[in-house]
Order: C-alpha cells, then sequence, then structure tokens
C-alpha cells in the first residue's frame, strides 16, 4: 500500500469495457509522480487516500471484471505524521 493526494477527477470520453464506469483519479504521490487509480471510495481533490496496487486492487473495486491495477482503499481523515 502507498499513501498519495488526490489531485482531481479523470474524465474519460471513451473507455474499455473493462473500465466500466468506475470512478478515476489523478493521484500525486510526496515525490510528485502522478498516478490514475479506480475509485469505489469517493475521494475529493486535496485528499490523502490510500491505496493498493496489483491483483489486491480488484478485490478493492469489488467487481473482478473491472480491469485495474492501483485502486484507493480509503480516505485518511487523521494522520499526525501530517500535520
Amino acid at each position: 500500500m502507498q499513501i498519495v493526494k488526490v489531485e482531481g477527477s479523470l474524465q474519460c470520453t471513451a473507455r474499455i469495457e473493462g473500465l466500466k464506469h468506475v470512478a478515476l483519479r489523478v493521484l500525486q504521490t510526496e515525490s510528485g509522480s502522478r498516478l490514475v487509480a479506480t475509485d469505489p471510495v469517493g475521494a475529493e481533490p486535496g485528499n490523502w487516500v490510500f491505496v493498493t496496487s496489483g491483483s489486491a486492487a480488484r478485490y478493492t473495486a469489488g467487481d473482478f471484471e473491472i480491469l485495474t491495477d492501483l485502486a484507493v482503499c480509503g480516505i485518511i481523515d487523521h494522520w499526525p505524521d501530517k500535520e
């Protein structure tokens, strides 16, 4: 798992069938790299979240037909190291 910050939503006019209609979020790591993840929890820009990758991301999506290898698992409400 990794902790990252949500930059915003990713809007796609066309996508592969395997992504269905899941929400996509643009995430930024502490080093400044950008990632895209599926978001079954409804994170918003500015939220710190933790993500999982690989096959665990498909479990997080709740639907094994969703083709993802990075998914938001939860929104961090309190993180003493970041305050």
